[in-house]
């Protein structure tokens, strides 16, 4: 599913409707979000740089790493940092937020002795005016691709320290005009739900045509593994990777994959093939055996039915209720005499109240009308 989440967001969005927007969640139980974030980051990266994405270039908004994270990023991953300004560009919105320490260092006449990084960085020290960040944004996704009809993706690394500097009705507004503005291709950014109250994630959720939840294991009796027991030790690496996509025809797709964090970064695998084990946990517990033993099949094939033990060796007529019984037996055995013979099988006569009255056909006597 994390596969399927790369290609929506390589697709990007269709002409006149809103840009796909990815909300990745986690929680203290399993803070592994970011290894997602950066998995799916180095996915379109690899897409934009074949020309195989809707978007050209990517601006990733960084609230709780520095750009130097990034550069180590790409370049661990085999990126070519030095070519990178071309397609991508980091709006620093994590060295200095709010301005402190520029002021700091211009009332002390110090300089700037920020270490200096190959990748294309902006610094951005007001991230409280988020009508200020739209903008930035733009400008820079422009001087990524141009002013022409190309697109640019927006990857927002915390959504919950954007929440810190600005009330949730500034940061849903400015989702929604990322979403709206016609060179955007899609968005993505990461949120700690456990940080904020229910009603914040559930707008940002709203917010969003897809849902990523990194889950921990859970134990046999639903319960959360604890500290000390063995399934602490698997959600120290391991979890759960639940998706909730909303379609163009509005249903939802909920899905389910299980996820591993290794030194080499995360890998992604169905539930069905990790362990079988936990898979055969999850079916009913039953009082009975449900397979049946070679006796068993033995004694059942010879048990006679009760449609199978009729005509006594002659062949057997099966009675369409239509007719009677005696009248198919005259027609398979015709009498030369005209005489009937005494039947002691039972008839049915049956007589119509007056002609009116239709007589009995397999046809449909309503099958004239158009409804």
């Amino acid at each position: 599913m994390a596969d399927s989440i790369c290609r929506t967001l390589r697709d990007g969005a269709l002409e006149g409707e809103l840009a796909p927007t990815l909300t990745i969640k986690d929680s203290l139980a399993s803070p592994f979000a970011f290894h997602v974030f950066s998995h799916i980051l180095l996915q379109l990266s690899s897409h934009v740089i074949a020309q195989k994405s809707q978007s050209q270039g990517i601006v990733i908004v960084a609230l709780s790493r520095g750009p130097s994270s990034y550069a180590a990023l790409l370049n661990m991953n085999g990126v070519d940092v030095a070519s990178s300004n071309k397609w991508i560009h980091i709006l620093d919105c994590y060295t200095d937020p709010l301005g402190w320490k520029d002021k700091t260092r211009k009332s002390a006449n110090a300089t700037d002795c920020s270490p200096q990084i190959s990748i294309a960085t902006s610094s951005f020290k007001t991230v409280k005016d988020v009508d200020k960040l739209f903008s930035v944004i733009t400008e820079l996704g422009r001087g990524l691709v141009g002013e022409n009809k190309a697109r640019f993706c927006v990857a927002i690394d915390s959504l919950s320290e954007l929440l810190r500097h600005a009330s949730l009705q500034s940061v849903a507004g400015l989702l929604s005009d990322l979403r709206s503005h016609d060179q955007i291709s899609n968005i993505f950014g990461l949120l700690h739900s456990d940080l904020h109250e229910k009603r914040a994630v559930a707008v940002l959720e709203y917010m969003s045509s897809m849902v990523a939840s990194v889950d921990p294991y859970h134990s046999a009796d639903g319960q959360k593994g604890c500290l000390g027991d063995s399934f602490s030790q698997q959600n120290l690496t391991k979890g759960k990777f639940n998706v909730r996509s909303k379609r163009r025809n509005g249903r939802v797709r909920v899905t389910c994959e299980e996820f591993k964090v290794e030194s080499g970064g995360i890998s992604f695998a169905s539930v069905s093939s990790v362990d079988g084990t936990a898979v055969a946990g999850l079916l009913p517990k039953v009082q009975f055996n449900l397979q049946l033993s070679e006796k068993e099949r033995v004694d059942r094939s010879n048990v006679v039915l009760p449609f199978e033990h009729q005509g006594n060796g002659k062949p057997i007529q099966i009675y369409d209720g239509r007719r009677s019984l005696e009248e198919s037996n005259s027609e398979a055995n015709p009498i030369s005499s005209g005489k009937k013979e005494d039947s002691a099988m039972g008839e049915i006569i049956y007589f119509r109240d007056s002609d009116d009255e239709m007589p009995d056909s397999d046809e449909d006597p309503d099958d004239d009308l158009d409804i």
